[in-house]
């Protein structure tokens, strides 16, 4: 039995023998570049002589990190990027329509695709079920040229969930615990593999949540097996008709087989029963965070490593400054006051944490002093929120409502903080210096937890 990614690159290169560790190159099905990246891939484009993008229509560019302008060069960007896709008939342009893994997934992206983009979130896809990672702007302009990429076939380390998560608890808290459990090095050019009934049952919104943060434990991509809701979701992409053709759903079945008729994902996980901890495993177990997860002996299996949690056992959690995996549980940080609140990101700017936060905060009033920043990952979930009066509740608790987009995450699109300032926030990352000085405190948390902050004042749940 071969593993998720083993599967989607063996179908692209036609290996049936690819295995962990085996240099193949892949057929490149989409590829992403956003604005911060563009005029160096442009640059290397043309430096290595190409005279033609190989397929225009699987290029989509994005401006997203630097909108609207904060800085006077951020207008070369685009000026760059608008240069490029009209001289090369690049027509997926997305000026001010939201976050670029938000866009891909709402409007390309299908299971099974092999995607590239120049950013490191573009592991969020996985969500889908289809193999994506970045890249830099020299791999990029070699696949703009070629539609080809060469790449080692990972190993693959399987999460197991089984349960159901508590209240409160959110896909995010589950990414955290996992990340905490392994440490920001743990699953270092491996893909992880997401398996199990809790899984099975979470929206492709939570999916992507976790996929999304695998690179933040170094993985390579972060996979979910696609269900019926997953298939519902890619349907209904606007962009997807004509690339793939009659044979999307052959290839779908190829690769995922039964999933159709049941969730494979869930009976492969049933069957690894929960071990002990592996002694010598690095960073595993800490005890932060009392997950309770337990790690197979992989002999036997295609797994590098096999973590096995119970849904029940998961908690609301925090990465707290300045290590995304320095995870505890929130209690343990309760009280430390806070300065700001910020909802939304790539990770966590999606219309089902929009209304998570808004139905907390609904009828009630953000602490005296602090600020909260609600950016939507895109035009659409602007729109949906809009819509079902998600944004007017935010709006009246006091939250200030920012344009689709990268925003605070990283740094540049208002927001930021100075010395010894506190902000909860719901994106992926809490680096030194990436939302203001380098003594900002930066908490990561979910939009329950971030919207209960909001309130209190303080970290609280």
């Amino acid at each position: 039995m071969a593993t998720l990614i083993e599967k989607i690159l063996r179908r692209n290169t036609g290996k049936k023998d690819a295995k962990p560790g085996d240099i193949v190159t892949a057929k490149v099905d989409r590829v992403m570049v956003h604005d911060i990246f563009i005029p160096f891939v442009a640059d290397k484009f043309e430096e290595m002589g190409f005279t033609k993008v190989w397929d225009p229509d699987r290029m989509v560019l994005v401006y997203d990190h630097m909108v609207p302008a904060s800085q006077v060069d951020d207008v070369r960007h685009f000026h760059r990027g608008d240069a490029f896709a009209r001289k090369y008939g690049i027509k997926n342009v997305h000026r001010t329509d939201g976050i670029c893994h938000q866009l891909m997934a709402e409007k390309y992206v299908q299971p099974g695709d092999v995607v590239f983009g120049t950013d490191s979130h573009t592991v969020t896809y996985g969500a889908l079920g289809a193999f994506s990672t970045g890249i830099g702007y020299t791999e990029m302009a070699g696949i703009l040229g070629t539609g080809e990429l060469w790449l080692r076939v990972p190993e693959t380390i399987r999460v197991n969930i089984q349960g159901t998560l508590p209240e409160n608890v959110t896909s995010k808290d589950v990414i955290l615990t996992v990340i905490g459990d392994i440490s920001a090095s743990g699953a270092t050019y491996q893909s992880l593999e997401f398996a199990g009934s809790t899984v099975d049952r979470m929206s492709v919104a939570s999916r992507l949540t976790m996929s999304n943060m695998t690179v933040e434990a170094g993985a390579k991509c972060g996979l979910c097996y696609p269900n019926r809701e997953t298939l519902h979701f890619t349907d209904t992409h606007p962009m997807s008709k004509g690339i793939f053709g009659d044979d999307y759903k052959d290839a779908f079945d190829e690769i995922f087989r039964t999933v159709l008729t049941g969730d494979v994902a869930a009976k492969a996980a049933d069957s690894v029963e929960p071990g002990s901890h592996v002694p010598g495993t690095p960073g595993f177990l800490k005890g932060e965070t009392g997950s309770l997860c337990y790690e197979s002996s992989p002999e036997g299996t295609e797994f590098a490593r096999v973590l096995n949690y119970r849904a029940e056992d998961f908690r609301p959690v925090m990465a707290c400054p300045s290590q995304v995996d320095a995870v505890r549980p929130v209690e343990k940080e309760a009280g430390i006051k806070v300065d700001q609140v910020f909802i939304g990101s790539c990770t966590n700017g999606r219309l089902e944490d929009l209304q998570a936060a808004a139905a907390i905060l609904k009828g009630k009033k953000v602490a005296p002093f602090v600020k909260l920043i609600v950016t939507p990952a895109s035009r659409d979930v602007y729109r949906a929120t809009l819509a079902d009066g998600t944004l007017e509740t935010l709006s009246e608790a006091g939250a200030m409502i920012t344009t689709p987009g990268c925003g605070l995450c990283c740094g540049r699109a208002g927001g930021i903080l100075s010395d010894d300032e506190v902000v909860v926030a719901t994106n992926n990352r809490n680096f030194l210096g990436r939302m203001g000085t380098s003594k900002v405190q930066i908490y990561l948390a979910s939009p329950v937890t971030a919207a209960h902050c909001a309130l209190a004042g303080e970290i609280a749940l």
